[in-house]
C-alpha cells in the first residue's frame, strides 16, 4: 500500500514536470513569435544605409550601374534603399506606380534581370536591399478606377473599383465613377488623401490579399531583405502591422512625414513596434541648425535621442524629396553638407546617407563611418550634450568600443575636449575624436582608388604611452615593424596595403587596414555648351545640369540654375555659352535650358560630353517645352552667310518646311542646296 503510493506521488510529480516543460516549450514559442513580429528594426543594430538614388537619378541609378559599386559599397553599407523597381508605364521615379508582380519589372532604372543580379551581387558582398513599396495609392490602366490584372504563381491578382476608397480626391473619382457605371468601396481613407492616384481602401480584404501576396514575391521571391513604405500617412499604421506581421521583413521603415517627434512615435506604436520610422524632427533638426547658422538647435529632441524609440529610428539629413523642394517646409540643405553628415554619422539610430552627399563627398563620408565603426556606435547607443553654442556644437556618443565625440559648426575649432580624447579626423566645420579606451591604431585616409602619391595620418588611440607599428606590404605588423609615433604622416603611392597597430612593450593590438589602389589617369577635358535662342526670342538662357559623375551641378543650386547672359557670336549668330569640364569617358552632362525664372523651358538634353550647338525651337512637345535642335554639324562643316539672298530661290527651315519668301527671322536655313545664316 504504501508502495502504491510512494508510485502514485512519483507518477503525479513525473507528470506535472512534464506539463511543466510542454508550457515553458510554448511560452518560449510564443515569445519567440511575439518578438520576431515586433521585429520592426534590429536591436543594437550597427549598419548604416545608403538611400541609392536621387530625384531623376535614371542613369546614376541604373541597376548594372549599383552593381559595380558593391565591392566599395560593402565595405561601408550594410543596407541600400533602391528605387520603386516595378514597370509604371514610362519614365518614372516609381511611385505613380502601375505593376507590383514580376513580368513587368523592366523599369526606368533596368531590367528585372539587371535587378535580380543586383539584389543577388549586394546579398554576396553583406549588403541587404530595401525596397521602396508603394501601396498608399495606385495608378490606372486606362480609365479613372481600372488596375492591371496580373498573374503571378498562377493566381490573378487585380484591385476593383471597389478598392478605392470611397472620399478618393474628395469625392472627384465618386463622382466620375457613378457618372461611368463603376462603384468605389463604402469605406473612407483611413489616413491623409493624395488626389495624385487613386487611394487604396486598406479595410478591402482584397486590397489585403494583393499587398500581402506583392510583399511576399519582393522578399521571396525577388529577394529583398525589407521595405520602405511610401507616404504611410495615408492609410492606418495597424494595417503596416498587418502586413509585416504575414511578410516577416528583416527591415521596414516607413515614411511618416511629420516635424512632430510625437506624431512619429505615435505612428510607430500604431504598427505594434513592427516598424521603424525615418526621423524627420531629426532631420528638421538639422536644417534648421544649418540654414539659420545657429548649431544650437541641434540639441533639438528627436527620435534618436528617446531612449524607447532610437532603435526605431532611421535618421537622415536629407532625400529625394526634401533636396529637390524649396519651400519653407522642405527646404533644403543649402550648405555645409560635411557637417551634416558628420553629426548624422555620430549619432544612435541607424544613419541613411544620401546618394548625392555619397557621391561628392565619398572620402570623408568614409571616413566618419569607419570612426563609427571603431567606437561599436549602434542604434540604441547612449548619446550625450556635450556642449551647445550658436557657432559649434558637441555631441559624445558610447558604443561597445569606445566613444565618439563630435563637434559640427562654424567654431567647431574653438572646442577643445578633455585629454581622454584623440582627434582622429576634421575637415569643413567638423572634427571627430575617439576615446583614449577605444585603443585603437588609426589612418585617417580611407581605402580606395587615388591619384598620385596621398599623404595618410597615423594616430594611437590608446590611454597607453603606445607607439604605431606599420607594413605597407598587407602582412600583420610586428614589433620589427616600421615604428613612428602618434601623429607622423607617411606617404603611399600605387597599390598600397596599409597595415597599422599599436605597440605597447612587445604587443601589437588594435590593428586597422586600409586598402589603396593607383587609380587610372582621368582624361580631363573642357566641352563648350553653346545655345541659341533667336527662333523663340529669349535675351537670357538658364543652364540647368546634372548627371554623369555628379560634378557637373549648377553653382546656383536652386532651379533654374546658373543664368547666362551674355553672347559670343560664331558662324554670324549669337550664343550663349558655358564651359564645362567632363572628367573620363564615361563622363557626360545632362541640360535643360529656360529664361526668366525658368518658365518657359526645353525638354531634356541627355548624354552630352562634347561641343554643342543648341537651337531653341519655337516648337513644343505635349508638356509645352520646347525642343532643342543640334545643328552642331552645321555650325562645324560651314555655313553660308547671306544678307539678301535671291529672293527667287525656294527658302527652307533646317525640318524641311518650305517658306513663302526669304525669312526675316534671323537663323540657319536652306537656299539651292546650300546652309545659308539670316543675320
Amino acid at each position: 500500500m504504501i508502495i502504491n503510493i510512494f508510485s502514485y506521488i512519483c507518477s503525479q510529480i513525473q507528470m506535472t514536470t512534464i506539463m511543466m516543460k510542454r508550457f515553458f516549450i510554448s511560452l518560449t514559442m510564443l515569445l519567440g513569435t511575439l518578438t520576431m513580429q515586433a521585429q520592426g528594426w534590429p536591436s543594437q543594430y550597427e549598419g548604416v544605409m545608403l538611400q541609392g538614388f536621387y530625384w531623376d537619378s535614371y542613369t546614376q541609378s541604373q541597376w548594372v550601374k549599383l552593381e559595380k559599386q558593391a565591392d566599395e559599397l560593402s565595405q561601408y553599407f550594410s543596407l541600400v534603399w533602391l528605387p520603386q523597381s516595378a514597370n509604371c508605364g514610362g519614365t518614372s521615379m516609381g511611385y505613380d506606380d502601375k505593376y507590383w508582380f514580376p513580368g513587368h519589372y523592366n523599369s526606368s532604372f533596368g531590367t528585372e534581370a539587371e535587378l535580380r543580379s543586383l539584389i543577388n551581387t549586394f546579398k554576396s558582398k553583406g549588403i541587404s536591399t530595401i525596397a521602396d513599396v508603394v501601396i498608399n495609392h495606385r495608378k490606372n490602366m486606362s480609365n479613372w478606377v481600372d488596375f492591371p490584372r496580373e498573374t503571378y504563381q498562377g493566381v490573378v491578382y487585380q484591385l476593383q473599383s471597389t478598392d478605392i476608397c470611397a472620399n478618393d480626391d474628395g469625392g472627384k473619382t465618386k463622382t466620375w465613377a457613378t457618372q461611368n457605371g463603376y462603384s468605389l468601396s463604402e469605406n473612407n481613407d483611413t489616413g491623409e488623401g493624395w488626389d495624385g492616384m487613386r487611394d487604396l481602401d486598406h479595410k478591402s480584404e482584397n486590397v489585403q490579399t494583393n499587398v500581402k501576396a506583392y510583399l511576399s514575391m519582393l522578399l521571396n521571391d525577388l529577394g529583398y531583405a525589407g521595405f520602405r513604405y511610401d507616404m504611410v500617412k495615408g492609410y492606418a499604421g495597424s494595417y503596416t502591422k498587418l502586413y509585416n506581421e504575414a511578410s516577416q521583413p528583416e527591415f521596414s521603415v516607413g515614411e511618416y512625414w511629420d516635424g512632430s517627434n510625437s506624431a512619429v512615435k505615435n505612428w510607430i506604436s500604431s504598427t505594434g513596434m513592427t516598424s521603424a520610422a525615418f526621423d524627420f524632427p531629426f532631420r528638421y533638426t538639422v536644417r534648421d541648425a544649418i540654414n539659420n547658422n545657429n548649431w544650437q538647435k541641434l540639441s533639438s529632441i528627436s527620435l534618436a535621442r528617446e531612449a524607447n524609440f532610437k532603435r526605431y529610428s532611421v535618421t537622415f539629413v536629407e532625400n529625394h524629396d526634401t533636396e529637390k523642394r524649396s519651400n519653407d517646409d522642405q527646404d533644403p540643405i543649402r550648405k555645409d553638407t560635411l557637417a551634416a553628415n558628420a553629426f548624422l554619422l555620430a549619432m544612435p539610430g541607424t544613419p541613411c546617407v544620401f546618394f548625392r552627399h555619397w557621391i561628392d563627398c565619398k572620402r570623408d563620408i568614409k571616413a566618419m563611418i569607419n570612426v563609427r565603426r571603431a567606437a561599436g556606435i549602434h542604434n540604441e547607443s547612449a548619446v550625450k550634450n556635450i556642449s551647445s553654442q550658436t557657432a559649434y556644437y558637441a555631441v559624445c556618443t558610447t558604443g561597445t568600443k569606445g566613444q565618439l565625440l563630435a563637434v559640427v559648426g562654424r567654431g567647431f575649432n574653438n572646442y577643445t575636449p578633455d585629454s581622454t580624447f584623440v582627434k582622429v579626423l576634421s575637415g569643413y566645420h567638423y572634427a571627430y575624436y575617439l576615446s583614449k579606451s577605444t585603443e585603437t591604431a588609426w589612418a585617417d585616409l580611407t581605402s580606395g582608388e587615388y591619384e598620385g602619391a596621398q599623404n595618410v595620418l597615423l594616430t594611437a588611440v590608446s590611454n597607453s604611452d603606445a607607439q604605431l607599428v606599420y607594413t605597407t606590404d598587407g602582412t600583420q605588423p610586428t614589433a620589427a615593424s616600421t615604428k613612428v609615433a602618434s601623429g607622423t604622416q607617411i606617404t603611399i603611392e600605387g597599390d598600397v596595403t596599409l597595415t597599422v597597430g599599436l605597440l605597447v612593450g612587445t604587443t601589437v593590438s588594435g590593428i586597422v587596414t586600409r586598402t589603396y589602389t593607383a587609380a587610372e589617369p582621368v582624361d580631363r577635358r573642357t566641352i563648350t555648351i553653346n545655345v541659341n535662342t533667336d527662333k523663340v526670342g529669349w535675351t537670357a538662357v538658364n543652364f540647368w545640369t546634372w548627371g554623369g559623375d555628379d560634378s557637373h551641378a549648377p553653382s546656383s543650386k536652386n532651379w533654374p540654375g546658373d543664368k547666362v547672359t551674355t553672347t559670343t557670336t560664331v558662324a554670324g549668330m549669337s550664343w550663349y555659352s558655358k564651359q564645362y569640364t567632363i572628367n573620363g569617358s564615361a563622363d557626360f552632362v545632362n541640360f535643360v535650358f529656360s529664361t526668366a525664372s525658368g518658365s518657359p523651358q526645353t525638354v531634356d538634353v541627355n548624354n552630352i560630353s562634347t561641343d554643342r550647338y543648341f537651337q531653341i525651337s519655337e516648337q513644343k512637345n505635349g508638356d509645352g517645352k520646347h525642343l532643342v535642335n543640334d545643328i552642331t554639324s552645321i555650325v562645324l562643316t560651314g555655313i553660308q552667310s547671306v544678307d539678301k539672298g535671291d529672293k527667287a530661290a525656294a527658302w527652307y527651315t533646317l525640318d524641311g518646311r518650305r517658306l513663302q519668301s526669304k525669312p526675316a527671322t534671323r537663323g540657319l536655313y536652306v537656299v539651292n542646296g546650300r546652309k545659308v545664316v539670316v543675320r
